[in-house]
């Protein structure tokens, strides 16, 4: 194989692996708890026009909405693979589920605080 036949193939497996996390976005949007994130994440980009947010203040704010929602689907990526790994309650397993949910309660409360800080000074 010549160097040429090692690049295409690198590049194949480069799209492969976006495909894959495209798949991944799509079934994130089938989860009811991203819906939530989605919904909030438009109602605070519609707020961050009609305040007139400043470069940086549009770049904290989407890095924390991006944040939140990633959190989301690691949350729900750990609860699927503890689903495909027992079906009958283990301390453990709900030990895991309930570690990565308070994982994205306190990011969402940390999204809040740092909504407050854009917004109310803008009051």
């Amino acid at each position: 194989m010549d160097l040429k036949d090692k690049r295409s193939f690198h590049i194949k497996r480069l799209f492969s692996s976006f495909r894959f996390a495209g798949n991944g976005l799509k079934l994130a949007l089938s989860e009811p708890n991203m819906r939530v994130h989605i919904a909030a994440g438009i109602l605070i980009s519609a707020a961050g026009f009609i305040f007139e947010l400043t470069r940086t203040e549009w770049c904290v704010m989407l890095l924390t909405i991006a944040g939140v929602m990633s959190l989301e689907m690691v949350n729900t990526a750990i609860e699927k693979t503890v689903d495909l790994v027992t079906e009958e309650y283990r301390p453990l397993a709900k030990m895991a589920k309930d570690l990565a949910a308070g994982a994205v309660l306190l990011f969402a409360i940390a999204a809040v605080i740092i909504g407050c800080l854009l917004f109310i000074p803008k009051l």
